[in-house]
């Protein structure tokens, strides 16, 4: 079984670095979505560890301030 599994996964991997245009292809397709998926997790951390901070949070405090203002 487990000579089995070893022989598939290196099948694949013969057939990925036989030809250079597939295994660029393979490394920009895979730093594309890497990247996407960092993306969205960096975001989310820092919008929940900066709840409250940003200015979509406080903007309405400011924006409702400002009118006060002006009267």
């Amino acid at each position: 079984m487990v000579c089995q599994k070893r022989r598939t996964i290196s099948s694949f991997v013969g057939k990925l670095f036989q030809r250079n245009s597939i295994y660029v292809a393979t490394i920009f397709g895979g730093a594309f979505v890497f990247q996407g998926f960092f993306d969205a997790a960096v975001n989310t951390w820092y919008e929940n560890h900066n709840r409250g901070k940003s200015w979509h949070d406080v903007r309405g405090r400011f924006v409702e301030g400002a009118d006060e203002d002006d009267e």
